[in-house]
C-alpha cells in the first residue's frame, strides 16, 4: 500500500480544503494511505502533527474556507526559527530531520500545496534532498506565471467586488472618497479585476507608478458629471511615481523572508484629502478578502488540482507542478513555476475596457 503526505503552506485560501478532499478521495480510490501535515511541514518534523485522512474525516470540508490542515508562512524547514533551551531563538536547517522522518514513515510522495514560496522550498527538498514532491499552485494573487489561474482568486475577487459595491452607497451619502486597499503584493489582478467590476473611478498597481495629481484630476473631474464622490482601488504594492519601494506595515519578521506590505491606501487617502479638500477614507480590507466559503468556479479549480496531483504520483511526475492549461491540467516542473511572477500586462484586453469605460490609473494615459 502507498502513502502519501499533504501539507498546505503559506497564507491560507478558500479551496484549500477541496483540494485536500479531492486527493483523499483520490487517494482512496487506488487503494491509498493518506496523511496530512499540520502547518506546513510541522507533521514531518515531529509524526505526532500528522493527521491520518480518510473519506469520513474529509467529507464536509469542500466548502469550508481555510484549511483543516492549518498553515504558516514562517516555516521554512532550511531556515526554521526554533528557541534553544536558554531561550534565545536560533535559525536552524531541519530539512534532513524532515527527511528521515519521510522515509521511516514509509511516504513515497509529498503533495504541496502554496504559493511561490511554498513552492520553492518544495522544489529545494526535490532537488537537493530527493524527496518526491508534486506542487498545487495556490494563492489569492493569481500571480504564479506558469498557471492560468489559481484558486482563492476568484473568491477574493468576489469578496472586494462585494466591498466597493457596498462602498458606493455610504460615499455617495456623504460625497466622500472611498480608497479601498486590496491584496496582490507586486501584481494587480485583485485590484483590476475588483476594481473594474466593482465600478471604481480609479485602479492603482503596481504594474503602473501613478501620479497622485493625475488621480486628484480625475476626482474633480467628476463633479463636472455631478458626481460628488469617487470609489478609489489601490493594491498594496502600488507606487507612486518617484517612490522606490512599496509603502511596508514592517519589515520582514523572524522565519518570513519577504516584508509585509500595507499602508498605501492611507498613503492615497491622506494626499488626496490635502489636495483637494474633499472627506477622504481608506479602507484596508486586508484578510477577509481570504476568508469564507469558496466560489463555484474556485472549488471546482481546487478539485480539479487535487484530483490531477494524485494523477500525477500515480505517474510519479515529482518535481513538477500542477497547473490550468485550459481547457486541461498540465504538468509542469517546478524550476520553470517558480522562475517568475505573473504581472498585468498594461496593453491587455482588460485594462484598455478599463480606460475604454473612464476608469483613471494615475497615468498620463
Amino acid at each position: 500500500m502507498k502513502k502519501i503526505v499533504i501539507s498546505t503552506g503559506g497564507g491560507d485560501a478558500p479551496g484549500l480544503n477541496a483540494v485536500i478532499y479531492a486527493v483523499t478521495k483520490s487517494a482512496y480510490q487506488r487503494g491509498w494511505e493518506i496523511y496530512g501535515s499540520k502547518s506546513g511541514y510541522r507533521g514531518l518534523l515531529d509524526p505526532d502533527e500528522l493527521i491520518r485522512l480518510t473519506p469520513e474525516k474529509v467529507e464536509d470540508i469542500m466548502p469550508l474556507g481555510g484549511t483543516i490542515l492549518g498553515s504558516t508562512n514562517k516555516g521554512n524547514p532550511f531556515a526554521m526559527p526554533v528557541e534553544n533551551l536558554a531561550g534565545e531563538i536560533q535559525t536552524l536547517d531541519l530539512s534532513d530531520r524532515i527527511m528521515r522522518n519521510f522515509r521511516r514513515l514509509g511516504f513515497f510522495c509529498h503533495i504541496a500545496v502554496g504559493g511561490d514560496g511554498s513552492l520553492e522550498i518544495a522544489h529545494r527538498f526535490a532537488t537537493e534532498k530527493g524527496m518526491p514532491v508534486i506542487g498545487v499552485p495556490k494563492t489569492i494573487d493569481n500571480d504564479l506565471e506558469a498557471t492560468q489561474r489559481t484558486f482563492g482568486f476568484d473568491t477574493a475577487v468576489s469578496t472586494a467586488t462585494e466591498a466597493l459595491d457596498k462602498l458606493h452607497s455610504t460615499a455617495k451619502s456623504h460625497d466622500r472618497v472611498m480608497v479601498v486597499e486590496v491584496m496582490g503584493r507586486d501584481s494587480g489582478w485583485i485590484a483590476l479585476n475588483a476594481g473594474i467590476s466593482g465600478g471604481a473611478d480609479v485602479i492603482l498597481i503596481p504594474e503602473i507608478p501613478f501620479d497622485i495629481d493625475v488621480v486628484c484630476r480625475k476626482i474633480n473631474d467628476n463633479e463636472l458629471r455631478d458626481k460628488n464622490y469617487a470609489i478609489v482601488v489601490v493594491a498594496e504594492g502600488a507606487k507612486a511615481q518617484g517612490m522606490k519601494k512599496a509603502v511596508c506595515k514592517k519589515s520582514s519578521e523572524l522565519g518570513r523572508d519577504s516584508e509585509l506590505l500595507g499602508g498605501i491606501g492611507e498613503w492615497v487617502a491622506e494626499h488626496i484629502r490635502k489636495l483637494t479638500g474633499k472627506d477622504t477614507r481608506s479602507l484596508t480590507l486586508g484578510h477577509l478578502q481570504r476568508g469564507g466559503s469558496p466560489t463555484t468556479f474556485d472549488r471546482l479549480l481546487a478539485l480539479r488540482f487535487g484530483g490531477a496531483a494524485v494523477r500525477m504520483a500515480e505517474l510519479e511526475l515529482f518535481d513538477h507542478m500542477v497547473a490550468l492549461k485550459t481547457p486541461d491540467m498540465a504538468a509542469i516542473p517546478l524550476a520553470e513555476a517558480v522562475k517568475g511572477r505573473k504581472k498585468v500586462e498594461v496593453n491587455s484586453d482588460k485594462l484598455l475596457t478599463a480606460r475604454e469605460i473612464g476608469i483613471c490609473f494615475g497615468d498620463s494615459n
